[in-house]
């Protein structure tokens, strides 16, 4: 037992050490204590997450990805072991994963520390990778309907031309059905394009006071929508009273308003652009 509490007591200070060396950009030095306190105490997640936002510093991902992928495994509830997690397999282009990983890390932050910076900074980097995910699937999109598209207008082109060779007197009425054909191509590919062009996003989807799309929304007794963090930050900073009705208003009356958080994700599942952070 002592040898054990002397191992941890070891491990603790090597993690200060590291966190010291941190600190002053020292990310080698930060990296070899932090492999020594592994070493004593290989089952402390925060060790491994600490080493691997060395290597984040880095861009070492691949070794952001092993460390991180051990620290979860010992901690699932690690906030940033999923988050770097996530980051790092964002970097190789593994999307799915890469957001399942970031989804994890958010509905842990929200439920640890919902107003820390660290939440902001998840969804921040959510987003983006949601925004990716969207650009290199719609661009594979793009590529796959504009090819359908010409395969088709060239089978109604030589469609035409076979009909006019075997038909004599008829050129009108098979001219016009021909560019009737083509108009009704061209509206079933626009139509398919829909999702994948960016527009307006409606309004009940946006926050009154940033305008932005919601992320956490809640209602407040007077039945207006806002973004939690925006409204919450209004309460504290400007005073306790609706922004827009001007009633007077507490953090406890504000409820999730799930059913515009599922709207917003209903609409983001097939708008991946609205993820776009400008």
């Amino acid at each position: 037992m002592k040898g054990v509490n002397s191992a941890a007591m070891q491990a603790e200070q090597l993690k200060l050490d590291g966190n010291l060396y941190f600190m002053k950009n020292r990310f080698g030095a930060a990296i070899d204590a932090y492999t020594e306190a592994i070493t004593l105490c290989p089952n402390v997640a925060i060790y491994w997450t600490n080493r691997a936002l060395c290597h984040r510093k880095r861009n070492d991902w691949t070794r952001v990805e092993e460390d991180c992928r051990k620290a979860v495994q010992l901690n699932h509830n690690s906030v940033k072991g999923h988050y770097m997690l996530g980051l790092a397999l964002m970097q190789r282009k593994k999307y799915a994963e890469g957001i399942k990983a970031l989804e994890r890390s958010l509905d842990l932050g929200r439920g640890a520390n919902p107003h820390s910076y660290m939440v902001e900074e998840i969804w921040q980097e959510l987003a983006r990778a949601k925004y990716q995910e969207w650009e290199h699937d719609s661009t594979q999109r793009s590529w796959d309907l504009q090819n359908l598209k010409e395969c088709c207008e060239i089978a109604l082109v030589e469609k035409y031309s076979l009909d006019v060779t075997q038909v004599e007197g008829f050129t009108d009425e098979i001219t016009d059905s021909a560019s009737q054909q083509l108009q009704a191509l061209n509206s079933v590919f626009s139509k398919a394009s829909e999702p994948d062009t960016p527009k307006e996003i409606p309004d009940y989807l946006c926050c009154r006071i940033t305008l932005d799309i919601f992320r956490d929304p809640v209602i407040a007794p007077s039945g207006v929508t806002y973004e939690r963090a925006v409204i919450l930050d209004h309460l504290n900073k400007v005073g306790m009273f609706d922004p827009i009705t001007r009633q007077p208003l507490r953090p406890s009356q504000l409820v999730q308003n799930l059913a515009v958080k599922e709207a917003v994700g209903a609409f983001l599942e097939t708008h991946g652009w609205a993820y776009r952070m400008d």
